[in-house]
């Protein structure tokens, strides 16, 4: 810790970098477009953690050496992409709006190649408790462009670690599959992003498995909580979902802006928790230094000196803020001409982000996280 009348150290490459990815569909996008400005930037992570489409993004990146995470990213959106290949003839407003809600309705029919594919037998006709009875899409081709574009040897032996987030359908519990505990395999990857009704749950060591998102959305509380290196943290927090916005004026910004809150999990909220967590823990250790000897073995003061960190953290917040031309069905609007532009879209608000004066001039916190919200 530094001393009273020390300046904090600066911030340097000595952080271990984590990049958290939210799921999201479609807007998974964006985050493509922040690891192309990180990578830009010097900035590879170390770990990285992700929900849904987050621990799809999250797989291209760990599952490839840092020469082709980049170009793996890349095939994946744009095979995702190419269902509606062509451009909107309408750059904003309600001509894109419409394009991006004929866009949509083209995937929710037709599916995405490398991804889903509509079932061909209906669900009521199928055999109760089948996947076919249970869901909508058929993800087998998502399983295919995993084995395609992951390395799944250098995912498990790499020096990323790897985690992603899943609900157990039997229990309800939320359950983390991670790189360092176990093999991770395709399955792992489509479990954290088996959403129902429209996919169906994906089965892993005789236990079925959904979205992660249904419980939590993003994996900031799994990095925090299981940190502890003892090195200072940088963690790159990229959301989908913005839980700030504008009062609706039609049903189908209602249906959005429902989306927007339910899908960004209270991210803000959890961060904002974490800190005040972290102060008392902080206040705890202070206490015990000042407390006579026979006070030190209390079990009540053990118990506050166990949630003490000594880890610092900064936390960057980047967040895909909505445009005034995304619709309801943003989450599965895979046209080419809305994917490049939240791909670009994320690299700017990085770059703007990595540009800013705060940024630049930011300092290793002395312990507790420390977050910066920078666009």
């Amino acid at each position: 810790m530094a001393g009273k009348n020390t300046p904090p150290p600066t911030a340097t490459t000595s952080e271990a970098s984590v990049l958290v990815l939210q799921g999201g569909g479609a807007l998974g996008a964006y985050q493509a477009g922040v690891f192309e400005a990180l990578a830009a930037a010097g900035h590879e992570p170390a770990w990285v953690a992700g929900i849904s489409i987050g621990a799809v993004n999250a797989a291209l990146i760990a599952g490839n050496p840092p020469e082709r995470r980049l170009e793996a990213l890349r095939t994946f959106w744009d095979r995702a992409s190419s269902r509606v290949p062509f451009p909107s003839p309408f750059a904003d407003g309600w001509g894109r709006r419409l394009f991006n809600e004929g866009a949509a309705g083209v995937i929710a029919m037709t599916g995405i190649p490398g991804f889903f594919e509509p079932r061909t037998t209906p669900p009521w006709l199928a055999l109760p408790g089948s996947p076919e009875a249970t869901s909508l899409y058929d993800t087998a081709p998502l399983r295919k462009t995993l084995l395609e574009l992951v390395d799944f040897d250098l995912l498990n032996t790499g020096p990323m670690r790897f985690s992603v987030g899943a609900v157990n359908v039997l229990s309800g519990n939320f359950t983390y599959f991670d790189n360092r505990e176990r093999l991770i395999g395709p399955e792992h990857i489509m479990a954290s992003g088996a959403l129902p009704p429209g996919f169906p749950a994906v089965m892993i060591d005789g236990e079925p498995y959904w979205d992660g998102g249904i419980v939590s959305n993003t994996p900031l509380q799994y990095v925090l909580d299981t940190r502890g290196s003892g090195a200072p943290l940088l963690v790159f927090q990229v959301d989908l979902f913005s839980a700030r916005g504008m009062m609706p004026r039609s049903l189908g910004e209602a249906v959005q802006r429902e989306k927007d809150i339910r899908f960004s999990s209270r991210t803000r909220l959890g961060t904002d928790l974490q800190v005040r967590l972290e102060a008392m823990a902080a206040a705890a250790s202070r206490l015990a230094a000042r407390l006579p000897d026979e006070l030190q073995g209390d079990p009540d003061l053990a118990a506050l000196l166990s949630q003490a960190c000594d880890d610092p953290v900064t936390i960057l917040h980047l967040i895909n803020r909505a445009e005034d031309y995304e619709s309801q069905g943003k989450d599965y609007e895979f046209s080419r001409a809305t994917v490049t532009d939240h791909w670009n879209a994320g690299r700017r608000d990085a770059s703007r982000s990595f540009a800013s004066p705060r940024w630049k001039n930011r300092n290793l916190p002395d312990r507790g996280i420390v977050t910066l919200d920078l666009v």
